[in-house]
């Protein structure tokens, strides 16, 4: 079973290399996509070598025009059977990889989300834990019915795993962090059986680049209102 491997990055240079040496070397069979964001701090001259290695593409945009909208582009260029996504920042470890395709090959799921919370609380901020903690309630207060018994602790993570046609004919209209909360509830609203794993989790701090802000959160919370209104 193949995998699109989709790498949305902006401003990087510290990372991407090693995150891309990272995911080459996980025994599985992939292709990697990138899609640089209009990178000002070098990683555009970093992705240029690392384009002509096998396996690799990389998607230039002439401007930001944010993580969402990143994810749209490789999506549409992927080919693979599985698609995971994979921030370029080093918080997630790609040796994951195997346990997370795993309920999806042997027919468990059809969705598989990698939990930085079945450990245990991860080292988080304090703002950042307790958002996490309400995406997570209003999703299951807005999607309880289609939930069921299913409880997802990790709405926003970034490695969320499927199969590619799960995707068919859905129209994703966030094009930031939101993104993922947005494709979340409409997995859930297509039925889809949907697992999660622990997965390692390394995080970082805004001296190391992270982009996150409060807002993404209150943008998330926004957006699950609006599909659960149909929107």
């Amino acid at each position: 079973m193949n995998i699109s491997v989709i790498v949305p990055v902006y401003n990087e240079a510290r990372t991407v290399e090693l995150l891309l040496e990272k995911v080459r070397r996980v025994p599985v069979p992939k292709e990697i996509i990138v899609i640089d964001g209009a990178s000002e701090d070098g990683t555009r001259e970093i992705l240029r070598g690392q384009e002509s290695i096998p396996g690799t593409r990389v998607i230039y945009q002439k401007t930001r025009r944010g993580r969402g909208n990143a994810l749209k582009v490789g999506l549409k260029a992927a080919k693979g059977d599985l698609i995971i996504f994979q921030d370029a920042d080093l918080e997630l470890d790609p040796n994951d990889y195997p346990a997370l395709i795993e309920p999806i090959v042997s027919g468990e799921a059809d969705v598989v989300f990698g939990s930085r919370f079945l450990r245990g609380r991860p080292k988080m901020t304090f703002l950042q834990y307790w958002g996490n903690m309400a995406v997570n309630f209003w999703l299951e207060v807005l999607f309880h019915r289609e939930l069921g018994e299913n409880r997802l602790t990790d709405v926003e993570t970034c490695y969320q795993v499927f199969r590619r046609r799960c995707l068919a004919g859905m129209r994703i209209r966030n094009n930031e962090f939101a993104f993922t909360v947005e494709l979340t509830a409409k997995l859930i609203g297509r039925g889809y059986r949907i697992a999660e794993i622990p997965i390692s989790y390394f995080p970082r701090g805004r001296s190391e680049g992270k982009k996150v802000r409060w807002r993404d959160g209150v943008a998330s919370l926004w957006t699950l209102l609006l599909v659960r209104l149909g929107f």
